[in-house]
């Protein structure tokens, strides 16, 4: 969809436009019409970037997702959405979106507002300075003459744009003030400043991204601080951009709000798409791909390779590939699942047992989760169900004796113990709660990645079959993400279960 162009509010006198036409073509252009958002990062690429500019068609089209979201923000009419922007790094995202989009909007609604942000301060700040320079520049000032900065405010972390208006002889008769630029860090202050557009510009870093407690601050600085900093809520639009990092990156923890009803034009395009073709969104985006690569000139086969070396698969998946597991899963071979609709006989059967892997409490960003195993006479394996959720004490424990219940004291009940005396009082706490009941406490040695691994032989070979059922979906890819999921409890609960009834003495245990 190409973008209609909006008139600037900056317009000189018909006079000027003439005498500008000659004297000075750049803003004679501008006069006719304005710069697309494309034209615009053309003509001043060469004020902050020393090498050639080098088209690709992600660029224009980013440009043009770009301009519709400021047209409705410059109308002031209700956003639709808000858009996350996932794609490789070395793609000119920075650029267009932190660097030339802020500048570019100045041009035609001065009265706009940026906060925006990235992982460190100092690549937000580089960011603001680069706007900052192509205000600053020759060409700017030819170009768009009546836009300045307020002169005791042009710090990199916070300036003010200033609107020079003319008289009919071409004098400076007054000066109204206009919007500006406030830059920040993630988990920095941002008290006191509000948006019209709110830029996050990698909020995270790949280093940060395999920290639960600092993915933890990020997604809570985006959720509890800048989502509250806009002008105008119904109005004000946040844009992401960022190549993902992990399953609840700031990304992942955004489009999880779907589902509550946040709107989010999700934009993603993986570096390549042999691997990837199911991951472009919107879908038809796979047409622009030349021999399967993005940008076969900043991204070319040779510099992938090189990334999938430096990264490693999970690295290569999330930052190339915006699929932050490996092809075809990591520890689990998740395709290997079998989904039956039926049991089989029940003369098969040899043993079943639910095993819980249970959270403290409903608000530590952790679930319970009650998996039921059924183990067969061929040792093969039929998960039959699972029951989870954020649940506090009183419920935890209310639910699992509910669901001993129904299973039917026929079927064990696993409880892990976790180190120290309140696991010790916890599980103890759960046994009493089970009397009547065949209940293993299970005391698990070792990391859970190695803990699954006896568990995760079976399913790769095919051994592990999954009663269809509406938890199927999420217990796959809780599987598909692990180790570095956002979630671990099914699988805890499933090879803890596993362990047990087959009998690996990969955990030890007190019975």
């Amino acid at each position: 969809m190409e973008y209609q162009a909006i008139k600037n509010p900056i317009v000189p006198s018909r006079e000027r436009v003439l005498k500008d036409a000659i004297e000075n073509p750049y803003a004679a252009i501008n006069s006719l019409g304005g710069l697309t958002l494309f034209e615009f990062l053309q003509v001043f690429w060469s004020e902050i970037c020393d090498d050639e500019f080098k088209p690709n068609w992600h660029i224009p089209y980013l440009c043009t997702q770009l301009e519709e979201v400021a047209g409705r923000v410059g109308r002031k009419e209700p956003k639709l959405h808000d858009v996350i922007i996932n794609i490789p790094p070395g793609t000119t995202k920075t650029i267009i979106c932190s660097v030339m989009f802020p500048v570019w909007c100045w041009t035609r609604w001065p009265w706009m507002c940026f906060i925006t942000g990235s992982y460190s301060e100092d690549l937000s700040l580089e960011s603001a300075e680069k706007s900052r320079d192509i205000i600053r520049s020759d060409k700017f000032k030819m170009l768009y003459p009546d836009l300045d900065f307020k002169e005791d405010k042009e710090k990199k972390s916070n300036y003010r744009i200033v609107v020079k208006h003319r008289d009919p002889r071409g004098y400076v008769c007054k000066i109204t003030f206009g919007g500006g630029r406030f830059s920040t860090s993630t988990g920095g202050t941002i008290t006191g400043f509000h948006g019209h557009i709110n830029i996050w510009d990698d909020p995270l870093n790949p280093k940060q991204a395999v920290s639960e407690a600092l993915l933890k601050t990020a997604n809570d600085w985006i959720n509890q601080s800048a989502s509250t900093r806009k002008k105008d809520k119904e109005v004000t639009v946040t844009v992401m951009v960022m190549q993902r990092l992990h399953q609840n990156d700031p990304t992942g923890h955004m489009l999880e709000k779907r589902l509550e009803g946040k709107r989010i034009h999700h934009i993603c395009l993986p570096g390549e798409i042999n691997e990837y073709r199911e991951k472009v969104n919107p879908p038809e985006l796979v047409s622009h791909y030349i021999n399967n690569l993005l940008d076969p000139v900043r991204l070319p086969q040779t510099a992938l390779d090189e990334m999938r070396a430096d990264l490693g698969v999970y690295g290569y998946a999330g930052q190339v590939g915006q699929f932050p597991t490996p092809p075809g899963g990591g520890l689990f071979k998740v395709d290997n699942f079998q989904i039956i609709d039926h049991l089989p006989n029940d003369t098969h059967w040899v043993q079943t047992i639910r095993y819980w892997d249970k959270a403290a409490t409903k608000d530590g960003g952790k679930r319970t989760a009650g998996v039921k195993m059924l183990r067969l006479s061929n040792n093969r394996f039929i998960v039959v169900d699972v029951r989870k959720g954020q649940w506090d004490v009183e419920k935890r424990e209310r639910i699992i004796l509910q669901t001993a219940e129904m299973d039917g004291r026929d079927v064990l009940v696993g409880i892990e113990q976790e180190p120290g005396s309140g696991g010790k009082e916890s599980a103890e706490g759960t046994i009493r709660n089970l009397a009547g009941f065949v209940v293993i406490k299970d005391l698990p040695k070792g990391d859970k990645e190695y803990r699954a691994q006896p568990y995760a032989v079976q399913v790769n070979e095919g051994n592990v079959m999954l009663l269809r059922g509406e938890w199927n979906k999420d217990f796959i890819e809780e599987h598909r993400f692990f180790p570095n999921g956002k979630y671990k409890d099914q699988v805890d609960a499933a090879s803890a279960g596993f362990n047990l009834i087959a009998g690996r003495r990969v955990a030890g245990r007190i019975t």
